[in-house]
């Protein structure tokens, strides 16, 4: 009786040591005797036990973010910058040989190489040119981390927190910005309303029958609104005085 059930115990040992399932996104990095054979998977695996031992490596994509980092940019303003990372595994041999930790690696050379290039910036290309920057910044991590195995796919900077000084400079420099974007268009206005007075005191100088059009559309506009002024209308003879006359012709 004891022998049997010791037998049913070393057959579940043995099945449950020797046989593992890796789902489709796992890869299992086996071990025999200390050196690696393969990476294996994904669907049922079969080790040898006490001999093998397999490592679990996940494909999927990452998502690290990176902690906020004093950065002083070329410009010497002082800034919180803080970012996030996306990465996946493309060859697990390389991630679990490598590099003892690959999630804590990346986690810090990701912190420094911020640091270095928000560094190497100033604080309008930081504002303006988010895409520059991170395309820097995956360029330089992918090189980095590609000997371990890891690609890095895409690095967005998430916050840049300025202090509180600056965020005041900042909100009277676009103030001023747009006060003085105002005072152009307004003067813009003038100059257009002034150049169409002259091209119609021009058309009036030429046919001033148009004066006396413009009159009565005048006493129109007038008439139809509902108010209590009282007009009379004048004849436009008592105006001819004061109309330019034409030119004489030379009669030489």
């Amino acid at each position: 009786m004891y022998t049997v059930l010791a037998i049913v115990l070393l057959a579940v040992f043995f099945l449950s040591a020797a046989l593992k399932i890796l789902n489709e996104y796992e890869r299992g990095v086996v071990f025999r005797l200390g050196r690696v054979i393969a990476a294996k998977g994904p669907g049922l695996i079969i080790l040898i036990p006490v001999i093998d031992r397999m490592v679990r490596v996940s494909l999927r994509l990452v998502a690290l973010d990176v902690e906020p980092q004093d950065v002083i940019t070329r410009d010497n303003v002082s800034v919180k910058v803080n970012a996030v990372l996306y990465f996946r595994v493309v060859d697990p041999v390389k991630a679990i040989i490598q590099v003892e930790n690959y999630s804590y690696a990346i986690s810090y050379l990701s912190q420094t190489t911020l640091r270095s290039v928000c560094g190497q910036a100033e604080l309008d290309d930081l504002l303006a040119n988010r895409e520059k920057i991170n395309a820097e910044l995956q360029e330089i991590l992918d090189t980095h981390t590609d000997p371990w195995g890891i690609k890095v796919a895409n690095v967005e900077l998430k916050h840049i927190d300025l202090p509180q000084e600056m965020q005041r400079a900042m909100a009277r420099q676009a103030e001023a910005e747009r006060e003085r974007r105002a005072k152009v268009i307004n003067a813009e206005g003038e100059f257009q309303a002034a150049a169409k007075l002259a091209e119609a005191s021009t058309i009036i100088e030429q046919h001033p029958v148009a004066l006396q059009l413009r009159y009565l559309q005048t006493m129109r506009e007038m008439s139809s609104e509902s108010n209590t002024t009282t007009f009379f209308p004048l004849p436009m003879e008592l105006f001819k005085a004061f109309m330019p006359r034409p030119a004489e012709p030379d009669k030489t």
